[in-house]
């Protein structure tokens, strides 16, 4: 079964939801809606306090190509453009605040019917940005931009990412057993964008019902793979290594290898978007972990704030900590007062015996990091570098090549924190080169 070098095998736990049907989680009186979704330039808001907006109304202008617009999730009137903490960054920032009016009246024109496959590349792309398309695996690089490489970057390999490797999480998987043909529709619309003429569905060997369902009714051009349940194998350079044996290159892009990667659920937007004119208003997420009383799939609109998505799985339960995503890649968070994004692929509920919360001490060179880690990397040099902030050392040992995964921190018998370490030599080495071209 195909897979790629290094990697570990932690505690799955995706029996708390993994036969959970997903459920609709219920109109609310107020939503949240974080401007700024996407990796990229950023949007501005074009509406004001005391606005009347629609569901799936535009909310945001997007600020450059590498940027998407947000939407109203319901009708309402707009509250306030305000600031709050957002869930990536820790920091405050602009949030556009709607009062629903109960009636959930769609945006004038929206949805709609018409036939993707009748439409020119350059109308899919378009459609894709409006409805703010972005990346819905965790990463929310805008979808258009993925869709568009330059013209020496020449693609043959689309990939859709089904693996969901992230201990916990189930939404994926929930979606390509319940919604399978969104995701095999959207498939297509990227294939015609892109000008291939086959695609593989890559989903771990730990979901077979999926992989069943999805070979029954995949067409001819749509190959489905089952790949050795390991972590991390969803994450795109180590995809497209066990799919095709290429390497991407020290500081490149799986363009730069002729491929493009996308996430399942990414897909069923595209094609929401491309076929209906639906913009990314809601997500599927898997709310779970033993720090909740009733683990749930559920299908929740974006601005709809994790206390209340909480309440609606019956509460907590001794929980210690909160993560937006899985407990390798996941971001803790401080405060349940922060809202669901584009992004959320889970809400991780965690109670105090399920963390390690411990004490490091030095690095024993016992070399566990360096087997585990996927990039091929040396983990421990760069945990050491970061103790001292020496990040121009760092990156010349690869720091940028680093995916944040984890699997060094997982096997560390010193309880090390070493991605904590590469996010904080990665912090530096921004701040230099944002300071040197400023100068």
């Amino acid at each position: 079964m195909k897979t790629f070098k290094g990697g570990i095998h932690p505690p799955e736990e995706k029996k708390l939801v993994k036969d959970n049907p997903i459920v609709d989680f219920p109109l609310i009186s107020r939503f949240y809606v974080l401007v700024q979704q996407h990796l990229g330039a950023p949007a501005k808001p074009i509406v004001s306090a005391g606005d009347e907006v629609r569901k799936g109304q535009v909310l945001s202008e997007p600020l450059g190509f590498v940027s998407v617009p947000v939407h109203a999730p319901t009708s309402g009137k707009v509250k306030e453009i305000g600031r709050m903490v957002h869930p990536v960054t820790g920091l405050l920032a602009p949030c556009i605040v709607i009062d629903a009016d109960g009636k959930d009246e769609w945006a004038d024109g929206l949805p709609l019917e018409r036939d993707p496959f009748s439409m020119s590349r350059e109308e899919l792309l378009n459609a894709i940005k409006s409805a703010g398309i972005v990346g819905m695996g965790g990463a929310t690089f805008p979808t258009h931009v993925k869709l568009s490489p330059p013209k020496d970057k020449p693609i043959d390999t689309f990939i859709v990412n089904g693996a969901e490797c992230e201990p916990y999480l189930s939404s994926d998987h929930r979606l390509m057993l319940e919604q399978p043909d969104r995701i095999l529709q959207g498939t297509r619309v990227a294939m015609r964008i892109l000008g291939l003429d086959r695609a593989t569905i890559a989903v771990e060997a730990n979901k077979p019902d999926a992989i069943r369902l999805l070979r029954e009714k995949a067409p001819a051009d749509i190959q489905i793979e089952a790949l050795k349940v390991k972590y991390p194998q969803g994450a795109e350079k180590q995809l497209i290594n066990a799919l095709t044996k290429r390497e991407v290159p020290s500081g490149g892009l799986p363009m730069d290898v002729g491929a493009v990667v996308q996430n399942a659920g990414t897909c069923a937007a595209v094609w929401d978007a491309c076929a209906r004119g639906i913009p990314l208003i809601e997500r599927i997420t898997s709310v779970t972990g033993r720090g909740v009383v009733q683990p749930k799939n559920i299908r929740v609109r974006v601005g709809t704030l994790v206390r209340e998505v909480i309440e609606f799985c019956g509460g907590l339960n001794e929980a210690a900590k909160i993560i937006f995503g899985g407990p390798m890649m996941g971001i803790a968070q401080f405060t349940q007062e922060i809202p669901i994004m584009k992004g959320t692929s889970g809400v991780l509920v965690l109670r105090e015996e399920d963390t390690n919360i411990t004490l490091y001490s030095a690095c024993i060179s016992c070399g566990r990091c360096v087997e585990a880690c996927p990039m091929g990397l040396i983990p421990s040099v760069l945990s050491k570098l970061g103790e001292k902030g020496m990040w121009e050392k760092a990156v010349e040992n690869n720091l940028l090549d680093c995916v944040e995964c984890g699997s060094c921190t997982y096997v560390c018998p010193a309880n090390r924190p070493i991605v904590h370490f590469v996010k904080h030599l990665k912090a530096l080495s921004r701040a230099a080169s944002a300071k040197s071209k400023g100068a």
